[in-house]
């Protein structure tokens, strides 16, 4: 892979997953059940599954007992015994090694906002899905974790006079749509859907992100641990900016939720540019050649 696309240490996000494998799952959970609610309004069989992003193994069983799935094959970039149910198969998730046209839908759920080359990716997963083939992705995006990513930031320019990433960035609702786009999807849709969760107080939010496997992991982010004097003036930050009238601080997570389809044949088509004319000639009670610019208007 190529390294201008490179923002993100795999490899470091690999040891984060494997050091903390049975941490807080809340995040996952919630975006898990968020996937399921929206494969009910999708009225056909799922066929042949591919799960990318495996996690736990619990959204693959889930989906297994499901009526119309045939097979599922869930991947992942760690397995056993960093995993208990480790996924069917272990792969790179930016190098998939499937063939055209194996599955009938792709779901992955919190997964896809630590891809480096996420257009390259799409390809992939529209490479490797069957005509009319479903692609279900969701993942954290929007402006999910402003609130911590605003507080550190304040807090380390003010304590050491310079701030460094540590968040990852994340993409919005737009940018999603046009990647699908980009990949050759056809209906594509994106949403975002915001999740609050309160904290007793802001240093759990790091901690619970720690122990989810979620700390991070950026090429050119800040390498050093955040210090004492930062922690804190982080904390007075956090609680005077976002806490409620508790004394509980909250941090949003947006739910970016991408939804295309591989092209067929029988998907509806959009209309031919100037289609449009003959009706709108009707409304205006004039001939057509006129709406197209070829005739004037005869208001006699």
């Amino acid at each position: 892979m190529s390294t201008a696309h490179q923002i993100i240490d795999r490899a470091r996000r690999r040891q984060h997953r494997r050091r903390f494998a049975g941490g807080p799952d809340y995040l996952r959970r919630a975006i898990e059940e968020r996937l399921l609610d929206r494969l009910d309004d999708i009225r056909r069989s799922l066929g042949r599954v591919l799960v990318l992003g495996a996690q736990d193994g619990q959204l693959a069983a889930r989906l297994r007992e499901r009526p119309g799935v045939d097979d599922v094959v869930s991947a992942d970039e760690i397995g056993r015994p960093f995993v208990a149910a480790g996924p069917d198969v272990v792969i790179d998730e930016e190098v998939l090694p499937f063939a055209r046209g194996s599955f009938t839908a792709v779901l992955s759920a919190m997964s896809l906002h630590w891809v480096n080359d996420l257009p390259g990716l799409l390809a992939q997963l529209r490479y490797c899905l069957a005509g009319d083939g479903l692609l279900l992705a969701l993942f954290p995006g929007g402006e999910s974790l402003n609130e911590a990513r605003e507080c550190l930031m304040a807090a380390e320019i003010e304590v050491k006079g310079g701030a460094g990433a540590r968040i990852l960035p994340t993409i919005d609702v737009k940018d999603a749509g046009a990647l699908l786009q980009r990949a050759g999807f056809a209906l594509p849709v994106t949403d975002i859907d915001r999740l609050t969760v309160r904290y007793p107080e802001p240093l759990q939010l790091l901690l619970e992100l720690r122990g989810m496997g979620e700390s991070q992991a950026l090429l050119e982010g800040t390498r050093t641990p955040l210090t004492q004097s930062v922690l804190a003036r982080f904390a007075e930050l956090y609680r005077a900016r976002f806490s409620d009238a508790s004394g509980r601080v909250h941090a949003s997570f947006d739910i970016l939720s991408m939804i295309g389809w591989a092209p067929h044949a029988s998907q509806p088509k959009p209309l031919r540019r100037g289609s449009g004319e003959v009706s709108l000639a009707k409304a205006l009670g004039v001939p057509v050649e006129v709406v197209q610019g070829k005739a004037k208007r005869n208001d006699r």
